[in-house]
């Protein structure tokens, strides 16, 4: 894998300004993934929006990690229902324009 797209943890930390043991955490709680490559570690760029919401829940609004997994868990279960229930709904909108016509 190439690191020209992934972004370096030490620098992601120093722009944040938090300390490196919270994205390892974040990893160990498989909130995350971190990528080693030559014995650095990096994020992968599609990973930064989460992140950066889970950096605010836990330095802003002081929530534990066990509380930002419980978090993380319910949004991903409200994502897979919204596109369940746009789809399904979509389906409607099918079903409806078949029997009008």
């Amino acid at each position: 894998m190439n690191s020209k797209n992934l972004i370096q943890i030490k620098q992601f930390c120093l722009y944040h300004e938090i300390e490196d043991t919270f994205i390892s955490n974040l990893n160990n709680y498989g909130l995350i993934e971190i990528i080693i490559l030559e014995e650095e570690k990096y994020l992968q760029p599609e990973q930064l929006p989460s992140i950066e919401k889970m950096i605010r829940l836990h330095y802003d609004l002081k929530i534990n990690l066990e509380g930002i997994d419980a978090i993380s868990h319910l949004l991903n279960k409200i994502e897979v229902l919204q596109k369940n229930l746009t789809a399904t709904q979509n389906k409607l909108r099918l079903f409806e324009q078949h029997q009008i016509e």
